[in-house]
């Protein structure tokens, strides 16, 4: 078993085939290529087995990464997906869009030792896609029935996740989303050359299939109370995830043309699936032949950048206040985005959108510099006298961080505790709400955040439900 590991010493670290930039910046299909068996096995190989596994330690789900890429490296590439499956409901999904420079990977030891980390997150994607290939992915079956209900308000990865745990624990259990297909952000708000829309279908057609009950165009606070819900089901699960944009602080912020990240990547995502379109097809959300800037320095505005490429922009801008080095999103989607012809403005800041309130022109921005660190412990950004600059621009995309919207009153539940920052309080080990059998996971209660810490939410969710529903008496249903 050693000598068919430890092999970072003479493997150099290789990443699956990536599609030149010439060949992807005009269609939205995923830019990398599925590793093969032997590439895969190779890529394994290089783990060293080390006996702490920071890789796992810094993986939300705890994956047991070390022993599934043993596996896969040893050719046992179906007990390497079954253990790869087991800690997480998603792991196409996750190899396919988790920031593993931040998370896996970037604390894999051997990287640490100067060797290239181990390639963890496309042998993840490999051993999924090629489950489903060979038809390894288990249909959902519903643990003995146990009488009782759970709600869950919210189809993204938070509320997937938990209904799935909870339901192969023998609970009834209905999902409500306002949108017209299941899977939140991972359908509407990542485009599609991260995540090909397929993908995420085949998991959520998976729990349909399985019994799980969707009620989709539903609105609670509209087409029902979460009173209502709490009638109907034994617990209510809160999983609605943050949606409310951030806004620009600076004059012009309102003019036409200023658009919110989440409305712009909506928009494409849903002509990608020939849905009518009116905000894109009259042009006011579509990058065509425009100048377009995009404020923000994270993986949504990584996501606009590389959209408007795809659009045939005119040119495409992004515009962050602080420099390359500490920007929050991911570097390899920051290399991706150069390669295909987006300008980085580092350490710059907008000072005000310029045209007038009927359309945008420009948007006037400021040079920075690193001062002393904030609260947070990061460096402040100051601007340098007589730094400023313009860019033209007409369309100025604002991809500022996301905020929760005012639950209390859009659910109809005004008794429903909030946080200042308008995220639902709960008991951080119950995760329950102030309202009793009314529970909250993902980003409406730790704030915007990963994919993968919003499964990590949906699974606790669902054993503290299963917990407190366990100790009350239930009529179980009959054989």
């Amino acid at each position: 078993m050693a000598e068919r590991m430890l092999k970072f010493t003479v493997i150099d670290r290789r990443t699956p085939p990536k599609r030149e930039a010439g060949a992807r910046d005009r269609d939205f299909q995923e830019i990398y290529a599925d590793f093969v068996d032997a590439k895969a096995s190779e890529q394994a190989s290089r783990c060293s087995q080390c006996g702490v596994p920071f890789c796992q330690t810094h993986c939300p789900l705890h994956n047991n990464i070390p022993d599934w890429l043993r596996m896969t490296a040893t050719g046992r590439v179906r007990e390497a997906y079954e253990l790869s499956q087991a800690t997480s409901s998603m792991p196409e999904i996750c190899g396919r869009i988790c920031p593993q420079d931040r998370l896996c990977e970037g604390n894999c030891v051997i990287e640490q030792s100067g060797h290239g980390t181990v390639t963890i997150g496309a042998v993840e994607r490999y051993l999924s896609d090629r489950a489903w290939e060979e038809g390894w992915v288990a249909p959902l079956v519903q643990g003995a029935p146990r009488g009782q209900s759970v709600g869950v308000v919210g189809a993204g990865p938070a509320g997937l996740s938990a209904a799935e745990r909870l339901f192969e624990l023998g609970y009834d259990v209905t999902v409500y989303d306002r949108y017209d297909r299941p899977g939140g952000l991972l359908v509407y708000g990542i485009p599609g050359f991260k995540l090909e829309k397929d993908v995420v279908q085949r998991r959520t057609d998976r729990l349909a299939d399985g019994g799980i009950v969707f009620r989709l165009n539903f609105e609670v606070g509209r087409d029902a109370s979460l009173e209502d819900l709490r009638r109907e089901h034994d617990a209510v699960l809160l999983a609605t995830g943050v949606y409310a944009a951030k806004d620009l602080p600076v004059p012009g912020a309102g003019s036409g043309g200023v658009v919110a990240a989440l409305d712009y990547l909506t928009a494409s995502n849903r002509k990608g699936y020939g849905d009518a379109v009116p905000a894109f097809d009259s042009g006011e959300l579509d990058a065509e032949g425009k100048n377009v800037v995009v404020v923000g320095g994270g993986d949504t505005a990584m996501d606009c950048v590389r959209t408007a490429i795809r659009q045939g922009a005119a040119s495409v801008t992004c515009l962050y206040r602080r420099d390359r080095e500490n920007m929050p999103g991911s570097l390899r989607e920051v290399t991706n985005a150069e390669e295909e012809g987006v300008v980085f403005e580092w350490l710059a800041g907008p000072r005000a959108v310029t045209g007038d309130a009927g359309q945008a022109s420009g948007v006037r921005a400021a040079r920075m510099r690193l001062g002393p660190a904030d609260a947070s412990g990061r460096q402040s950004p100051e601007p340098i006298e007589n730094g400023d600059f313009e860019i033209k621009a007409d369309l100025v995309i604002k991809a500022l961080g996301f905020d929760p919207e005012d639950l209390p009153t859009t659910l109809g539940s005004p008794d429903l505790e909030v946080s200042r920052a308008g995220t639902v309080k709960i008991n951080r080990r119950s995760k329950e709400t102030n309202l009793p059998g009314v529970y909250a996971a993902g980003d409406i209660a730790r704030g915007a955040s990963l994919v993968v810490w919003a499964i990590r939410d949906g699974f606790d969710a669902a054993a503290s439900i299963h917990k407190q529903l366990s100790a009350t008496p239930a009529l179980v249903a009959a054989e």
